[in-house]
């Protein structure tokens, strides 16, 4: 019987080769961004002079740290042990790292509190003198819609044909 699992090896190989395409893919892109600054040069130095000439080399400079620094940070990050292999601690920061590079190191959209629960439980009108649920404290364990459930059968005698 053959099955479909990878041993520990195999997928440490293929994270390998994994990195090594990123780290590839890195090295390409700089080189492409590198040529268009390129051209963006020669262009430039025919049609615009004084002022404006270096302000553009300015901004190449500073691209130019950018991406050394971003080559330094990758190249000293992994660490490959005698046996081929990168720690999974440094191999996490990498893919992070180029993640975010990526994304412009924008994370913090992954960061946003997303409600366990619809718009219609906020909606749901509450009977004079109770205290409102703190679904915010919901502790994720259990289901949202039982402790809805269990909050409205405690505050009200008759549901009035309201169902979850």
């Amino acid at each position: 019987m053959v099955t479909n699992t990878t041993t520990l090896e195999e997928q440490i190989a293929n994270l390998t080769k994994a990195t090594e395409g990123l780290a590839k893919h890195v090295q390409e892109q700089d080189s492409q961004i590198s040529k268009l600054m390129n051209k963006i040069d020669s262009t430039d130095a025919s049609h615009v002079a004084g002022k404006q000439s270096e302000a553009h080399a300015g901004a190449k400079t500073s691209l130019k740290q950018q991406s050394n620094e971003r080559e330094k940070s990758s190249t000293k990050e992994l660490q490959v042990s005698s046996e081929g292999l990168i720690p999974v601690d440094q191999l996490w920061e990498f893919i992070m790292g180029t993640i975010q590079n990526k994304l412009g190191g924008n994370s913090k959209s992954s960061m946003t509190y997303t409600k366990l629960y619809t718009q219609r439980i906020d909606n749901l009108k509450m009977p004079v003198g109770c205290q409102l649920p703190k679904f915010q404290q919901f502790d994720g364990k259990g289901n949202p819609k039982q402790h809805v459930a269990h909050f409205m059968s405690a505050t009200m005698q008759e549901p009035r044909g309201i169902t979850l």
